[in-house]
């Protein structure tokens, strides 16, 4: 059943979640951009924000009046939850001439709920679910955290410029398994949200809220605003062929290009969501008593990452970027069945100079296009 909501209910349902022993995490507005962390109500949400995003360029600005998730995505992902930034592995102390080892990682004191997941931000997910949970080596530390999530999606009714998930089919209508599904339509009419449980779990907590059910007219609205979103999308990224057409092309002249321009400072991998990489580090203590091991980021982007004896594969900014995309976009569907890239423009935003995978990749097919999906 589709039912109608109130905006108030919101908050409700923040509290539905909270009640179930979930630790709520989703967006609110700090240092001037909308990042996810834990919420307790819907004054944490950003109530009345927007966001400009462009090549290299984001800020926020007042959006439609009362609206909670009038923006796009942030910097950050879901990722930071489901994938840490760091993790410690175990840690080890000398005792009586051994070392022990102490622990393993821990899952989080309370399973986590999602909310304000949009529609290319669940593909990422199912992305990298594939990446750490499919295959014959799972990954501990990820599945343990995945696996009781509650996911609240938000579809898009707007799109920024750097959006491209229409054309990545990840968006912008919810197509992924979320436990609920709402859509925000604020107009001159009034204020309220279209939600749809998902499951079991979801329909538990719509019982809990003050709902009605929707008409075929507020379907109509939703459905046209979701639509909306997808039509004012100005880049696109043609996916036809674009395996072969990376392999075919590792000495284009175009890699050498784009490698005048990027400072391979590895933003594009850290606020992209389904980049994985990672490195590990050993550390002990001036005694020598006690050692840890702690998994951290990294990124192909970084001179170390290929580093094998004799120094790095890949010491060149142009080796560097050739071979994120070409994972991103090609070999990632000989590994795992699918694109690497979920279409949310965050590597295009966070490039501090403005490179733009979808041109780049036109510029291998002969075409430059810039931001106009006529070309």
């Amino acid at each position: 059943m589709q039912a109608r909501l109130a905006p108030e209910e919101i908050d409700k349902l923040i509290r539905a979640l909270a009640r179930r022993g979930y630790a709520v995490l989703g967006p609110t507005v700090r240092d001037g951009a909308v990042v996810y962390d834990e919420i307790e109500g819907a004054k944490d949400l950003p109530r009345g924000w927007t966001d400009e995003q462009e090549a290299g360029r984001y800020r926020l600005k007042p959006g439609p009046a009362g609206a909670l998730f009038g923006y796009t995505v942030g910097p950050q992902s879901w990722k930071k939850y489901l994938h840490p930034a760091q993790v410690k592995l175990f840690e080890a102390d000398r005792q009586d001439g051994l070392f022990r080892i102490l622990g393993s990682p821990a899952p989080p004191a309370r399973p986590y709920a999602f909310l304000g997941v949009r529609a290319c931000e669940l593909a990422a997910i199912a992305v990298q679910d594939r990446v750490f949970l499919a295959d014959r080596f799972r990954d501990p530390v990820y599945g343990a955290r995945r696996t009781p999530v509650f996911l609240v999606a938000v579809q898009c009714t707007q799109a920024a410029a750097t959006c491209f998930c229409a054309s990545m089919g990840t968006g912008p209508e919810v197509r992924g398994a979320a436990d609920l599904t709402l859509t925000e339509i604020v107009n001159g009419e009034g204020h309220w949200f279209l939600a749809e449980a998902g499951g079991e779990r979801g329909q538990e907590v719509l019982a809990e809220l003050d709902r009605q059910p929707a008409t075929e007219e507020e379907l109509r609205r939703a459905r046209t605003a979701v639509e909306s979103a997808a039509a004012q999308q100005v880049r696109r990224m043609e996916t036809a062929g674009i395996r072969d057409l990376l392999y075919q092309n590792f000495e284009h002249p175009r890699w050498d290009q784009v490698a005048a321009r990027c400072l391979t400072c590895a933003n594009c991998t850290m606020v992209c969501p389904t980049c994985f990489c990672t490195t590990v580090e050993d550390a002990s203590d001036v005694t020598g008593d006690h050692a840890e091991r702690w998994r951290r980021w990294d990124s192909c982007f970084t001179l170390t990452f290929s580093y094998i004896h004799g120094g790095s594969v890949r010491s060149s900014s142009k080796a560097r970027y050739r071979q994120w995309l070409t994972h991103k976009l090609a070999s990632w569907i000989d590994q795992f069945g699918s694109s690497g890239c979920v279409g949310c423009g965050r590597c295009i935003t966070w490039c501090p100079v403005g490179i733009d995978l979808t041109e780049e990749v036109q510029a291998i097919r002969g075409t430059v296009n810039h931001g106009n999906t006529d070309a």
